[in-house]
């Protein structure tokens, strides 16, 4: 198991024994500054996965994982300062993006309003995003997203897409 710490922040990139599952984790005294280095965590646990574990991942999919990453850690920033976690999870062909933080209001996206200016982190994920799910937790929420490592075609994400 590697093991990084740089001052708050602890992160983990460990394969899951006989599982086929590479996992890792991150925490952050969450400030907008860790907004950079949680996008630095999921590039450098992407790039590994490929170049370490020979694990298939698109420049798409490398992206979308930095950008959803980076939303998700900008409203933690905003609505629930304080302590985030973070865990990645490959699976298959499957990205798992995992957010913890402490508050406890549950995020909603805002209807479509071309005249408000901001606020459209929650869609974009949506957007991007092959699946999407948020739960209370006994402290905070959790919110879990899928994304796909491979492209199809018309280099759109492989496989399905409840949307």
């Amino acid at each position: 198991m590697e093991r990084l710490t740089t001052g708050c922040v602890t992160e983990q990139h460990r394969p899951t024994a006989g599982t086929g599952v590479l996992a890792g984790g991150a925490a952050y005294d969450m400030s907008s500054g860790e907004i950079s280095r949680a996008r630095g965590f999921v590039r450098e646990f992407l790039t590994d996965a490929q170049s370490l574990h020979g694990l298939d991942v698109s420049a798409r999919a490398l992206d979308v994982a930095q950008l959803v990453v980076s939303e998700l850690a900008t409203n933690v920033c905003k609505y629930a300062p304080g302590p985030c976690l973070l865990d990645l999870e490959v699976d298959g062909g499957m990205l798992g993006i995992t957010m913890w933080d402490s508050g406890s209001v549950l995020p909603t996206a805002l209807r479509a309003d071309p005249a408000r200016a901001g606020q459209h982190g929650l869609e974009i994920v949506l957007a991007v995003c092959q699946s999407f799910e948020v739960r209370r937790e006994p402290v905070g929420k959790r919110v879990r997203v899928g994304i796909s490592l491979l492209d199809g075609p018309q280099d759109d994400p492989a496989g399905p897409t409840p949307w």
